[in-house]
């Protein structure tokens, strides 16, 4: 068994034993709470038989036992009804209730559905009812199963929480890992061009093409200066969020194909807000890039900028074949794509970029299925 088997195993093992050891507690709860039930009825039945004892003895008769059994309950409420259906008697109720008859008459009422009344006979064709509660100890016993399941979910949900955000935090590190590795095996065959575009320099070789490369060469430090960000806090500085997302959009605009209609709409006056424009252009690309796919290379993108009191909006427009709206959270997930090739990264990446390192918001603003998609970034600004 590989290691995250293992632990999805743990996980569930520990999640269905609490739950199992949930059930088995509330069980013996439950045949805990019937049994008190039933000992107390039991008392109750007790109760009655001395109250008819002591209303049919003689005299002279030794009442010493009969009234230290009805002088002995002090917890159970009781209410005694005669054939008329006429309260004749209480005992451990409230004052503050029976001062009140229309409170009395709802406590009689709540009687009769705890427990089936017991019947007292006086003698003399006096047959009473009585009615009881339970006692303090046995309402404080009905919500201890309550507490229990929710102290028990509550251990259920801080296991899950742990060994999710544990699994989370370990796929983080293999990421952060994985870029910077990235970033270091890039690193030294771009020192060795950077070495022989001056050797080339010195050559008769038609300066275009060495400019050409070195486009190039200073595109790959971009990406290996990106890479090597991603698992770091980077360095944001207050940023005109015009010009930066101009300058990416120029440079996608005169890489991509002719075939898609490029269009910007900003505020000449420019928004500041705290950035890393490395990382920030490469949110850019990655929802460009993506947007492309989506109208499988052909179509109109347009990229819009607005703000208001505290924020500054980018929206980025495409006319793709659309989200469906169940998928808007799921599509920024680690893995989840439409294409063929590919690692669903970019999304990903995207709203990592934003929410964890600029403290912003992404989100799909609005997307119709083969009519296209808007995604929004929001950013406060400074």
């Amino acid at each position: 068994m590989n290691l995250p088997d293992e632990r999805s195993f743990n996980r569930w093992f520990i999640i269905i034993s609490c739950l199992v050891v949930i059930a088995l507690v509330l069980w013996n709860t439950s045949i805990f709470f019937q049994s008190l039930k039933e000992d107390e009825r039991a008392k109750m039945h007790i109760w009655a038989q001395a109250q008819e004892e002591l209303s049919t003895a003689p005299k002279d008769a030794d009442l010493d036992l009969i009234l230290e059994i009805l002088n002995n309950n002090t917890t159970i409420p009781i209410i005694h009804t005669n054939e008329h259906g006429e309260i004749a008697y209480t005992t451990n109720i409230d004052p503050a209730i029976l001062d009140d008859p229309e409170k009395t008459r709802e406590y009689l009422e709540d009687l009769k559905d705890e427990n089936e009344p017991i019947m007292v006979d006086l003698g003399d064709g006096q047959v009473q009812n009585l009615y009881y509660g339970n006692s303090p100890a046995l309402n404080k016993l009905k919500f201890y199963p309550i507490g229990l399941t929710l102290i028990g979910f509550l251990f259920v949900g801080v296991v899950y929480f742990f060994y999710t955000t544990t699994k989370s935090s370990e796929q983080n590190k293999l990421w952060a890992g994985m870029a910077k590795e990235t970033a270091h095996q890039i690193g030294t065959p771009l020192s060795s061009l950077i070495g022989w575009t001056e050797i080339l320099k010195t050559e008769n070789v038609n300066p275009s093409y060495v400019e050409e490369m070195e486009k190039d060469i200073d595109r790959l430090k971009t990406i290996t200066e990106r890479f090597s960000k991603i698992g770091s806090s980077p360095n944001l500085q207050k940023t005109d969020i015009v010009g930066a997302t101009k300058e990416s959009f120029e440079y996608l605009k005169t890489r991509s194909s002719n075939l898609i209609e490029f269009s910007l709409r900003a505020p000449r006056q420019p928004i500041y807000v705290m950035l890393n424009e490395q990382l920030y252009s490469w949110t850019i690309e990655n929802l460009v890039k993506n947007a492309i796919d989506a109208m499988r290379g052909k179509g109109s993108l347009k990229i819009e900028i607005k703000q208001d009191l505290k924020q500054a909006h980018i929206y980025i427009t495409d006319s793709g074949k659309g989200i469906e709206k169940s998928k808007y959270r799921l599509i920024f997930e680690p893995g989840q794509t439409t294409k063929k090739r590919g690692w669903g990264l970019g999304l990903s990446l995207a709203k990592r970029i934003v929410e964890e390192y600029h403290k912003g918001k992404i989100k799909v603003a609005r997307s119709e299925i083969n009519k296209g998609s808007t995604f929004q970034i929001s950013l406060k600004k400074s």
